[in-house]
């Protein structure tokens, strides 16, 4: 059961990201509101998602499983509060393992060259470091959504390509190679 007695300290800690995609909005939207194209870019890098269910409607339920390794389940959950096509999200989000409720509002403004601002908040958070971890796990997983896009933007918006669990290897080696060429930088 999820834990909704925050305090105030917890609720002053929020999440913001903007983030601007390269496809429009419709596009944008169908990539949260399908599980077939959420398997393919959904969780942070070196992570996969093994479990995806969802009832995308006001009232109905989601979860999912991500996975980096055998042995590894991180669990979450929630429920849909609002689903205004192709606007607005807005639903409870809970890690399995601390059963702390957070909730996560998201807008898609659609802007004049064709491309999607997403206006994303998540809040409250148990700790800074949930808080902060969070706004790793979020970037990374929008940074795959960009490089998903970028897949299928000229084609007919069907999900491509093949599930990121099968991917998780290739997942990390890019992400260690990125972190060493960013400590080499910071070295010179």
């Amino acid at each position: 059961m999820p834990n909704t007695n925050a305090t105030n300290e917890q609720h002053a800690l929020v999440l913001d990201i903007n983030r601007v995609f390269a496809a429009p909005r419709e596009l944008v939207w169908r990539l949260w509101s399908e599980p077939e194209h959420l398997v393919r870019w959904h969780g942070p890098e070196g992570c996969a998602l093994s479990q995806c269910e969802q009832d995308f409607r006001a009232g109905g339920s989601w979860r999912r499983t991500m996975t980096a390794d055998p042995g590894h389940a991180h669990v979450i959950f929630g429920e849909f509060r609002e689903v205004d096509k192709p606007g607005r999200l807005n639903f409870t989000y809970t890690n399995e393992s601390d059963g702390f409720e957070t909730v996560v509002t998201m807008d898609l403004l659609e802007q004049p060259d064709g491309t999607t601002r997403m206006e994303f908040r998540q809040t409250p958070f148990i700790s800074r470091e949930e808080r902060d971890g969070h706004g790793r796990g979020w970037n990374s997983s929008f940074d795959l959504r960009t490089r998903y896009l970028a897949l299928i933007a000229d084609h007919d918006w069907s999900p491509w390509g093949r599930l990121r669990i099968d991917g998780a290897t290739e997942d990390f080696a890019a992400a260690k190679a990125r972190q060493e060429q960013a400590l080499k930088l910071k070295g010179d």
